[in-house]
């Protein structure tokens, strides 16, 4: 198994088990501010994190094709992960110091990053899916 492929592992279970934690927290009181963070943490931390790694894993050779970029993989890991960190710390930054109008356009920033991750994952993907077959 790839390197990159068990980091999106590792990274997918550590965010399953904050997400948890600050689920667990949450239930002691109002924390409107939380719910948007841990949903992200929930769906892009430890869902899409394990898609990434199982589908880099298999779907190449379900396909029988080698995967398109690996370099391109290793890439999308650390923008998937710094896009969603920087998204949700800004987010925090910008509810709790509303005053500060940066926070707000960090935050849209990062999360333009994790699009850019998303994309080089589908288009990864559909390279290696689609790719000619060798001979």
């Amino acid at each position: 198994m790839d390197r990159f492929v068990k980091n999106f592992i590792l990274m997918s279970i550590i965010y399953l088990m904050a997400a948890s934690v600050l689920g667990v927290l949450m239930l002691g009181g109002r924390h409107g501010e939380l719910v948007f963070v841990h949903a992200h943490l929930m769906l892009l931390g430890w869902v899409s994190m394990m898609i990434y790694g199982v589908g880099y894993h298999i779907l190449p050779k379900f396909a029988g094709r080698f995967l398109k970029s690996k370099t391109m993989a290793v890439l999308q890991f650390w923008l998937a992960n710094a896009g969603l960190l920087g998204m949700l710390g800004f987010y925090l930054a910008a509810f709790y110091d509303p005053g500060t109008p940066a926070w707000r356009t960090l935050s849209t920033l990062f999360g333009a990053v994790e699009v850019v991750s998303i994309a080089l994952f589908f288009y990864n993907m559909l390279a290696t899916i689609y790719s000619k077959a060798p001979e």
